[in-house]
């Protein structure tokens, strides 16, 4: 408290306790692949100019991506270079650094030999990232990741300062359509029945009957409709699990427990006892119930959408003496409409489980 050494009215400011959990970026991407020239770090750019400018336009198919990305609402992409294929890996662990945190969405257009999309989805699933996969034209889709979604046939679009038509992978184009729907809607919303734009024509005709194959097989189909243009016409992820077969829901708890986690880092050290647990629950329950009236979850009323529980009942003794916080999460997300759990958990002391 300040010194008061005169009579007189004073004002202060005090906090008001935590900061309110604030949302984490689901748009930003991240694309992989050759270029002509460019910095071997991810850069940053927030336009098809802006890339040219800095990487050329150079290279089999990342230029396009790029293109596909922006023309389709993409804001943000941190692109990195690869100088061969075999590049993936490096380029991967570069995404690991700091300053690239905030990518939520990964890519490497044409790239689709099982060891590649196998490194892309690890990479994935090991930070809480989202792979778009191009589909190998020949043998669509083997994988089972919760973190991952297919997209096919590949694109016929304008061949720059060539003329005439090229096929190019979908996946940055696919990008820029999470990109929009995110922005548009919220990250709830599946990324389907959009209009790709720049698309031309497909470099092959899906119809329902072939459509009816791929769509169990976690394969989203890009489809011409007559009089609706080139569209998404799946939502799915590349998981068997039922709980994680659609791409909004998957991506949707990446959101919440990425938000929820980073939005709880101030629990650390502070006393584990019962006013920390009522803190904990507010801020959570305050969090989920502005993403509810946004539309992102389930039900008619709030206790319908999501429960919070961050106690006795989520924590033993030895939990508490360890110094862990357990706070359980219920979340009816808005397809389907059941409730899946989060388990958030934050050290609250120096605990050195080898001790």
């Amino acid at each position: 408290m300040a010194e008061y050494l005169a009579p007189g009215v004073y004002v202060e400011e005090i906090g008001a306790g935590p900061k309110p959990i604030q949302g984490v970026p689901t748009a930003t991407a991240a694309l992989l692949g050759e270029t002509g020239r460019g910095p071997r770090r991810p850069r940053l750019v927030t336009s098809f100019a802006d890339y040219e400018r800095t990487f050329g336009t150079g290279g089999p198919y990342l230029p396009d991506a790029v293109r596909g990305f922006f023309a389709n609402g993409g804001k943000r992409a941190f692109i990195c270079r690869l100088s061969k294929k075999g590049g993936l890996a490096r380029g991967l662990a570069a995404l690991e650094a700091e300053d690239v945190r905030e990518v939520a969405l990964v890519a490497a257009p044409g790239m689709t030999a099982p060891d590649l999309t196998g490194a892309l989805i690890a990479h994935c699933e090991a930070h809480s990232r989202f792979a778009v996969i191009d589909c190998a034209r020949d043998n669509p889709a083997t994988l089972d990741p919760r973190n991952a979604a297919c997209y096919a046939p590949w694109l016929a679009v304008a061949a720059p300062g060539v003329g005439g038509r090229k096929f190019v992978p979908p996946s940055g184009h696919m990008l820029g359509i999470y990109a929009r729907t995110d922005a548009a809607r919220g990250v709830w919303k599946a990324p389907a029945n959009a209009v790709v734009e720049g698309a031309l024509a497909l470099e092959h005709a899906i119809g329902d009957g072939v459509q009816e194959l791929l769509n169990p097989r976690g394969v989203n189909t890009i489809r011409r409709f007559p009089g609706r243009g080139i569209r998404v016409w799946g939502a799915r992820t590349l998981s068997t699990e039922r709980e994680w077969q659609y791409v909004s829901v998957r991506r949707l708890f990446l959101y919440l427990a990425q938000s929820i986690g980073e939005g709880t880092h101030w629990v650390v050290f502070e006393p584990n006892d019962e006013p920390l647990w009522a803190s904990v629950r507010r801020l959570v329950e305050n969090f989920l119930f502005n993403e509810w009236r946004a539309g992102a979850l389930a039900g008619v009323k709030a206790n319908e959408a999501f429960y919070v529980r961050c106690g006795r009942e989520t924590m033993t003794q030895p939990d508490i003496e360890s110094g862990r916080l357990i706070c359980e999460i219920g979340i009816a997300p808005v397809r389907p409409a059941e409730y899946l759990t989060i388990r958030i958990g934050q050290w609250t002391a120096d605990y050195n489980p080898g001790i």
